[in-house]
């Protein structure tokens, strides 16, 4: 529906307007499109998705390479199940191992392996082109700088501030 705003406190929905709307429907397109390419670029480079690459990213960027799981989902994003099910998928190419947390006996640390390292180091190369191309090259140096605040805004306020929040990772 595209009417014009009724805010205020009644209750009554808050439409988007059309430059709204126009913005809207151009990020959706925008971004189901570029996580399309990015999946389409690792499958083809790495035979693994963009979400697998970005748990192989996250662990080498860890000290000693290793996570723990909780913490792995809660930077990803994702549901503790569909975190187990990526790492899963990863322990049986070698890439990523899973051992049980010395301080406590429930929790798990995911850790890359060198053979998740090096195929990190090679895909990354052809990641970061495939970014680089689809994004960075189209826009000014201005457009870099605003869209980093626009996206710093947006994050911002949907950062949950809740602890009690139905969050994917609490799941």
């Amino acid at each position: 529906m595209n009417t014009a705003s009724t805010g205020g406190g009644n209750g009554a929905p808050r439409w988007l307007n059309d430059d709204e709307q126009r913005v809207w429907r151009a990020y959706l397109h925008a971004t189901r499109l570029f996580d399309d390419h990015l999946d389409r670029q690792l499958q083809r480079d790495a035979g693994m998705p963009h979400i697998y690459y970005g748990l192989l990213v996250q662990l080498a960027q860890a000290p000693r390479r290793r996570m723990r799981m909780t913490q792995l989902a809660i930077d990803a994003k994702i549901t503790r199940s569909r975190l187990s099910h990526a790492v899963s998928r990863l322990e049986k190419h070698g890439w990523v191992r899973r051992e049980d947390c010395p301080s406590d006996k429930r929790g798990q640390n995911a850790i890359l392996t060198e053979e998740g390292y090096e195929v990190l180091r090679r895909t990354a190369p052809g990641h970061v082109e495939a970014v680089r191309q689809a994004m960075f090259d189209r826009l000014s140096t201005e457009q870099v700088a605003q869209l980093g605040e626009i996206m710093q805004i947006v994050a911002e306020g949907l950062q949950p501030q809740d602890s009690g929040a139905d969050l994917p990772w609490t799941r």
